[in-house]
């Protein structure tokens, strides 16, 4: 049986939906029930379901959540996920996770706390209870209420490390480097700008032929790498705000909303509008 979480633990961890953007996640939440497919997890993550339910699918392996478990993925995986709301009191029916991605300088400081060979192991998804980790996740969200994102980020590496001594060790392994992420972390940080090829042949100082045949030899090419950042960071800004679809689309650069909701839903398999936050829904 899994150890029944601590309500201080959740309601600590429910109330940072609040803390600002800069903190290193995201609060995702939704307000009707729905699914999406093939969603892709660039980096080892930890998800911690807080209201409703969660069902998440990567290969073989399928986790059921409920409130105060958590889902580790060790690394780079594509997730179908289904996203359930439950009544909660007297409030709407709503469901609400954190999504934390373990950035490079948790991953690293954790390399340095483990000091050991890590085996290498395929990266996967995995169902945790988040009360087995209360020490940290108590020390991580204390630090966010105080700002200091230097010890949260600390907080996180020992998590990482108790994760590892659990035999997660996939989670220290380098990502794999390649020229799709780098336009992917460019469009990300402006996605609503219109990209051209030699936009990104400047900023990573390679020439257009260099640049398509490095995308060709990862199975890719230029216009489906941009759509797919901008797709991703749509369906962030649908999960952590009640923006309507038009302001959305706008945001990632899709000029008409109608071409940004088939475009949505020809990659996740669900209309953007289904999430439920827009206002006035």
């Amino acid at each position: 049986m899994p150890t029944a979480v601590p309500s201080p633990l959740l309601a600590r961890l429910t109330a940072l939906a609040g803390v600002a953007r800069e903190a290193g996640f995201a609060c995702i939440c939704t307000r009707r029930a729905h699914g999406l497919s093939a969603v892709d997890v660039d980096r080892p993550r930890l998800t911690i379901v807080l209201r409703g339910r969660g069902r998440f699918a990567s290969g073989a392996t399928v986790a059921e959540l409920a409130p105060g478990d958590m889902l580790l993925t060790t690394g780079r995986c594509r997730l179908d996920a289904l996203h359930m709301p439950e009544p909660h009191g007297d409030s709407q029916s709503l469901y609400l996770a954190l999504s934390v991605p373990l950035c490079e300088e948790v991953i690293d400081a954790a390399r340095l706390l483990w000091a050991r060979p890590a085996p290498v192991r395929e990266a996967g998804i995995v169902r945790l209870d988040s009360a087995e980790f209360a020490e940290d996740l108590q020390r991580w969200s204390a630090a966010l209420e105080d700002d200091c994102y230097a010890q949260a980020r600390l907080a996180l590496a020992a998590m990482v490390v108790a994760l590892c001594a659990r035999g997660h060790t996939a989670l220290l392994a380098p990502a794999p480097p390649g020229i799709a992420d780098e336009i992917r972390r460019l469009v990300g940080e402006r996605p609503e700008r219109d990209w051209r090829s030699r936009d990104f042949e400047a900023a990573l100082g390679l020439s257009g032929a260099t640049l398509r045949r490095r995308l060709t030899a990862e199975g890719t090419g230029l216009r489906e790498v941009i759509a797919s950042a901008r797709l991703a960071h749509a369906l962030e800004l649908l999960y952590t705000t009640r923006w309507p679809l038009k302001t959305v689309a706008a945001r990632v650069g899709y000029r008409s909303t109608a071409s940004f909701v088939r475009r949505f839903a020809q990659r996740y398999g669900l209309d953007p509008g289904r999430i439920g936050n827009a206002g006035g829904t």
